[in-house]
């Protein structure tokens, strides 16, 4: 199996599988010099942890992270510094149940990659989808730490938006309430957390499960980055966004709402701002005109699907193409869109620090 490396200069490779021993990463490109702490990776891997409340996945997994090569330690002891080399990173798998699939191994499970991955390798693995498992976006999650440092300056957040039939109120955004202790959701809206912590009780009480529609900004990037024709940066945002487990649409800025609205009313209008740059009204840009950042934030939005594993049985056919009815068991997420957000916020810094990074080599600035 090929293609598990994303990026140009700051170029991911991960490896592992779900049920396997451990998942990893390599990052190569990283610039030497980018100082960080280990605490700083693993913060950001315990937002995208499983078993943190009742309204993910229940499967225990420490998720610590260790740094295997291309840092040296400053003397303080605590401060990692990047030497250029390829930053190696893993994560021991330690809670897994192979034996939860069992009565799967030779089902397709509808909504799945099940099918698909057989017809195409011509075998699979089963045991939590193996490497088609959202438990690869662990090392995604790390590898977008070390991305985040890479831009001076940027700052990425991320918000789930509306889960389901229910959706925040933006006028009551509030980014301080979207890590915070009482918010299981990283919703930005307080008022929406026990409306979704009914709803999602509901579902989940139900056997069944829901998709959401997650937002993230990226603030502090500037204006240059991107290519005309192949490399737009929203192309590539949107190529990273993408392929997150699950994820079946991609929007930048109005996105589609831009279909059904005037040019006047799309438009970013501009007035003159400080040192000769242009000051610009709005943003329904997203933050990028013809694959190029504005320097305005840039805003992606994308939508889960509801997760594929449920206990309430589904028509499907084995591998003898006998028709079967499947439940399946195990320990999954009925919102597999609530920890997509790190995931997420990871995916949009790996894409903003690999074009800095092609913006400085090709212009010099």
């Amino acid at each position: 199996m090929s293609h598990n490396t994303f990026g140009h200069l700051f170029r991911v490779t991960t490896w592992g599988e779900s049920h396997g021993p451990a998942i990893g990463c390599v990052v190569d490109g990283c610039p030497p010099g980018i100082r960080f702490t280990l605490a700083e990776i693993q913060a950001e891997l315990d937002r995208r942890r499983p078993g943190k409340s009742r309204f993910v996945t229940q499967r225990r997994e420490p998720d610590e992270v260790r740094v295997l090569s291309g840092v040296l330690m400053e003397d303080d002891g605590v401060t990692m510094v990047t030497t250029g080399t390829p930053v190696s990173m893993m994560i021991e798998n330690i809670d897994q149940r192979s034996k939860d699939y069992g009565e799967i191994a030779n089902r397709y499970r509808p909504g799945h990659a099940d099918y698909t991955y057989e017809v195409k390798y011509g075998l699979r693995d089963y045991r939590g989808g193996g490497r088609s498992s959202a438990r690869e976006t662990a090392m995604r999650v790390a590898a977008g730490a070390l991305a985040r440092k890479v831009v001076p300056g940027m700052k990425v957040r991320g918000a789930l938006i509306s889960m389901g039939e229910k959706e925040i109120d933006r006028s009551r955004w509030d980014w301080d309430f979207v890590d915070s202790p009482e918010n299981p959701f990283f919703t930005p809206d307080p008022q929406s957390v026990p409306v979704f912590t009914e709803y999602l009780d509901g579902i989940r009480k139900a056997g069944s499960s829901v998709g959401a529609v997650i937002e993230v900004v990226a603030e502090g990037v500037p204006a240059g980055l991107g290519a005309p024709i192949y490399a737009k940066l929203d192309q590539d945002i949107a190529s990273n966004l993408m392929s997150i487990n699950a994820v079946k649409g991609i929007e930048i800025g109005n996105g589609f709402a831009a279909a059904r609205i005037t040019g006047e009313q799309n438009a970013d209008e501009m007035r003159a701002g400080n040192e000769g740059k242009p000051r610009f009204l709005s943003n329904n840009a997203g933050g990028i005109l013809g694959g190029i950042s504005t320097g305005e934030p840039i805003v992606a939005r994308f939508a889960v699907k509801p997760t594929s594993s449920i206990l309430n049985p589904r028509r499907s056919v084995d591998r003898q193409g006998q028709e079967v009815d499947i439940v399946t068991k195990g320990r999954h997420d009925p919102c597999v869109g609530i920890r997509a957000v790190p995931i997420g916020e990871a995916m949009l810094a790996c894409a903003i620090a690999d074009h800095y990074l092609r913006h400085r080599g090709q212009t010099g600035r």
